[in-house]
């Protein structure tokens, strides 16, 4: 794979107007040379770094992570997740990236205590692979939001995929912002009340 080169863009603000006069025949009329600003080349592109991508795209995944979080708890006292949101980068497209918003735990109608997390990517991909979780990586739509199980895995002493649920854990996958927040309130919902009248949405 090709190796990808990113660069800082120049800030709108700092667009001079183009000058109009032209240089060379300023020169050839008076014999000066203009050390006037606007009269030379705008600065050279600055390339980023890796790190730099990764520190900006995470910037981005955690801003939308605030938000969303703030929606979701927003939309009824009964339901209240916890703000858990951190940011993971791909490593050879720094400016991919995926971050955590919250975790919980349902019951559904075979399993009882499902441990669940819901994440946000600034990509869309096919998920749950055994060797590489994203697949088939698609930049043309703007965010997907997505849940899967989980299970504590003891010797990691961190949280896994759990796979017993379906064969790649996931529990929804979407485009669709309003349908993301529907789901992740119904997996938070504990009343069957509540569930009818977001089901409504």
């Amino acid at each position: 794979m090709q190796k990808l080169r990113y660069y800082a863009a120049p800030k709108a603000d700092t667009k001079t107007a183009p000058s109009s006069k032209a240089v060379h025949t300023e020169f050839l009329r008076t014999g000066r040379i203009s050390r006037s600003r606007e009269d030379w080349l705008p600065d050279e592109r600055r390339y980023l770094t890796y790190e730099e991508v990764a520190a900006r795209t995470g910037r981005r995944l955690e801003r939308a992570a605030e938000t969303t979080h703030e929606r979701i708890n927003g939309f009824h006292r009964s339901i209240k997740f916890p703000k858990i949101i951190f940011h993971r980068t791909l490593n050879d497209s720094p400016h991919l990236g995926y971050c955590h918003v919250t975790a919980a735990r349902t019951n559904f109608a075979q399993y009882a205590d499902v441990k669940w997390a819901f994440y946000i990517a600034n990509f869309f991909a096919d998920l749950g692979g055994e060797e590489v979780f994203f697949e088939q990586i698609k930049q043309n739509y703007g965010r997907m939001y997505f849940a899967v199980a989980i299970k504590p895995e003891a010797e990691a002493k961190a949280m896994t995929i759990d796979r017993s649920i379906r064969d790649n854990g996931l529990l929804f996958q979407t485009v669709d912002p309003k349908e993301a927040l529907r789901n992740v309130l119904m997996l938070g919902a504990r009343d069957a009340e509540i569930r009818k009248i977001i089901a409504k949405l």
